[in-house]
């Protein structure tokens, strides 16, 4: 009888176990797949129930921690970016590109695949500046994104406009396009690098884009 109780004993044991660590990783990979450590989230960057206005600059560290899904080819964990919000990234955007030499008043919009980002300057060399304020925004946003300058004050209304657009409409693609054509007018910086261009799109890109229109 003593032996019985003993057997019982432990197998009651693994099984608590076995159920802590279903648990576990449930928890774990409850909402996207992915793992999440996170000592301070920066919520002015991703709304994720925060507040909608910049938070104040916490005293402390930010630290995230991601791990991929164990589920092979599991892609649940795209869904981060849309907890992206795309006006506070904006104001980030404009606020440190205003710290940048000669750069006086920047206006910034961020859809959902673009940067657009125009800008008044008293700048001798249009070309740097334009390089700096594009890099500013690159260095904000996922690396997926391309960006596209002007220092053509006339373009800061157009760039305001599009804000107030609804972002699901095709009119509102075909706007977005249109500007990015008037964008390209002004000086774009230097090349991302040998297989991007001056905004970060690949060769590839280009010809999505062009097919889309």
């Amino acid at each position: 009888m003593k032996k019985w109780s003993i057997i019982i004993g432990f197998c009651l044991l693994l099984f608590a176990t076995g159920c802590s660590k279903d648990m576990a990783n449930r928890d774990v990979y409850e909402e996207s797949g992915d793992t999440i450590n996170v000592n301070n989230k920066r919520e002015e960057l991703y709304n994720e129930g925060g507040s909608q206005g910049v938070r104040n600059v916490s005293d402390n560290y930010g630290f995230v921690r991601h791990q991929k899904s164990p589920i092979q080819n599991d892609r649940g964990g795209m869904e981060h970016y849309s907890a992206i919000n795309r006006e506070q990234v904006a104001n980030i955007i404009s606020q440190f590109s205003t710290d940048i030499p000669n750069v006086n008043d920047v206006a910034t919009l961020v859809t959902d695949q673009e940067v657009l980002i125009a800008y008044s300057s008293d700048t001798k060399d249009r070309n740097q500046t334009a390089d700096q304020v594009k890099k500013t925004a690159m260095s904000v946003v996922p690396r997926f994104y391309h960006v596209y300058v002007t220092d053509d004050k006339n373009l800061m209304r157009d760039v305001e406009n599009l804000a107030n657009m609804d972002s699901t409409s095709k009119n509102a693609r075909n706007s977005v396009d249109s500007l990015v054509k008037q964008m390209k007018k002004s000086p774009q910086g230097n090349r991302m690098s040998e297989s991007e261009d001056e905004n970060g799109a690949t060769r590839d890109d280009v010809m999505n884009t062009n097919n889309r229109r």
